[in-house]
C-alpha cells in the first residue's frame, strides 16, 4: 500500500511540474479571473444600457408560463458574456498562431560575406552594411 502511494505520488509531482501542466494551470486561473471581468462587463454595463430601451434592468426580465418563471433577460445576459469570451480566446489564439508562424518562417540570415569597409559579417542579399551602412557591390 505504501509503494502505491509513493507511486501516486512520484508520478504526480512529475506531472505538475512539466511545463505543459504548468501552462494549463496559469490559463486556467487567468482565464477565470478574465471571466470575472467579462462578468462584470455584462451585468454592470451592458445590461444596465440594454435594460435603458427595455425599461427595467435587463437581468431581471422574466416571463411566467404555467406557473414557472423563466428568466430569459439572464439567460440573454449569459449568451452576450459566452460571444464576448469566445471572441477573445478566438482573438488571442489567432494572435498566437501568428506569432508561432511568424518564428518559424522567419528567414535566418546567412553571413555570406565581409563588408570591405568595417570588415564586419553581413548577409548574401545586403546591398548596404548595416554596421557602416556603406554601400556594397
Amino acid at each position: 500500500m505504501k509503494v502505491r502511494i509513493k507511486k501516486f505520488f512520484r508520478e504526480f509531482r512529475e506531472f505538475a511540474v512539466k511545463g505543459n501542466a504548468l501552462n494549463l494551470a496559469v490559463g486556467v486561473m487567468i482565464g477565470a479571473a478574465f471571466q470575472s471581468i467579462v462578468t462584470s462587463l455584462t451585468d454592470n454595463i451592458l445590461s444596465p444600457i440594454i435594460g435603458l430601451f427595455v425599461g427595467q434592468n435587463f437581468d431581471t426580465l422574466q416571463i411566467e408560463v404555467l406557473g414557472a418563471i423563466i428568466r430569459y433577460g439572464a439567460f440573454i445576459t449569459s449568451v452576450v458574456n459566452f460571444i464576448i469570451m469566445a471572441l477573445v480566446v478566438f482573438l488571442l489564439v489567432k494572435f498566437m498562431n501568428k506569432i508561432a508562424s511568424a518564428k518559424e518562417t522567419a528567414p535566418t540570415e546567412t553571413v555570406a560575406r565581409k563588408c570591405p569597409f568595417c570588415m564586419s559579417n553581413i548577409s548574401a542579399e545586403a546591398t548596404r552594411c548595416p554596421a557602416c551602412t556603406s554601400l556594397l557591390d
